[in-house]
């Protein structure tokens, strides 16, 4: 995995805790653990934007740079944590892969007595394992926090060394990681996942390959020279693909949805004027 996605781990988080200020009814996600779990730097500008004006100027600057950007962070957010707690009782374990400073294991109730491992590059396991320390007086005892490059290292492996075994039905979360992987690192995460117990559950987001190949921009250009002419972008796929694709490593598509259809389900309901993105999607799959 790119050194650079490492640094990347706290913004989505920063994000929901943004989110926090809004009134309860304009709030698109709700999180009571994100604001506490950043670390101190990142906590600081977050306080800051408690102000009305500081909030929707950047929340405005964004939406001008990177269009959809903040809308469809915060969706698919939202749907990942329905599909958590809709499928509690149909799991006995989940596995974050690139879970960053994620809080789901901390604050829903469906996932408090459930063994949960989260994954990630050293960095960000160490700094997050700080955060919990300092919060919890200790990680919570059904986490797990698992050290790993994905492109370097075999999954499997080290999560066995972490006490994870193949044979729990596990919910597993992919989110905002496949884009940085390059495809030997994609295969290898696949070969692990089709080793998954029957009626195991993936939920991942991945990048259009038309706007990685350069194709077509959407409105991205920004983000396009950042992370894609850089090569910290790396990975992505036509969404016609997907199918095919997941069937060979055992899975099956239950719901693949764009980012605009989730806008529709959790932003529209809000009032407020937020856009989403086509860039990105998000697959919810089964394993066959």
């Amino acid at each position: 995995m790119a050194k650079a996605a490492a640094k990347t781990g706290m913004s989505p988080t920063a994000m929901v805790a943004l989110e926090q200020y809004f009134p309860e009814k304009q709030r698109i996600i709700e999180d009571d653990v994100a604001y506490r779990i950043l670390p101190f730097g990142m906590r600081s500008i977050v306080w800051l934007m408690r102000f009305n004006s500081l909030r929707n100027r950047m929340i405005r600057v964004t939406r001008n740079n990177t269009p959809g950007l903040w809308g469809g962070m915060l969706c698919r957010k939202r749907y990942i944590d329905e599909k958590l707690v809709e499928s509690a009782n149909q799991v006995n374990a989940v596995v974050n892969l690139g879970a960053g400073f994620d809080t789901r294991a901390y604050r829903l109730p469906a996932l408090s007595n459930m063994p949960v491992w989260e994954v990630d590059q050293p960095e960000n396991i160490k700094s997050k394992r700080n955060r919990l320390c300092k919060l919890f007086g200790a990680v919570p005892s059904h986490v797990s926090l698992v050290s790993i490059d994905l492109d370097r290292e075999e999954l499997g492996s080290v999560l066995a060394s972490y006490g994870y075994s193949e044979d729990m039905r596990t919910f597993f979360i992919w989110e905002a990681v496949t884009q940085y992987l390059t495809e030997t690192g994609i295969r290898a995460t696949f070969d692990f996942l089709a080793k998954a117990g029957h009626g195991s559950l993936l939920a991942f987001t991945y990048i259009r390959k038309d706007f990685l190949d350069g194709r077509i921009m959407y409105g991205w250009e920004n983000i396009y020279k950042k992370y894609v002419r850089d090569k910290i972008w790396l990975f992505g796929m036509d969404p016609e693909e997907w199918p095919d694709f997941l069937e060979r490593y055992g899975w099956k598509v239950v719901e693949h949805v764009g980012y605009e259809e989730l806008a529709e389900r959790y932003i529209r309901p809000t009032g407020r004027e937020l856009a989403s993105t086509p860039v990105e999607r998000i697959v919810f799959a089964e394993k066959i």
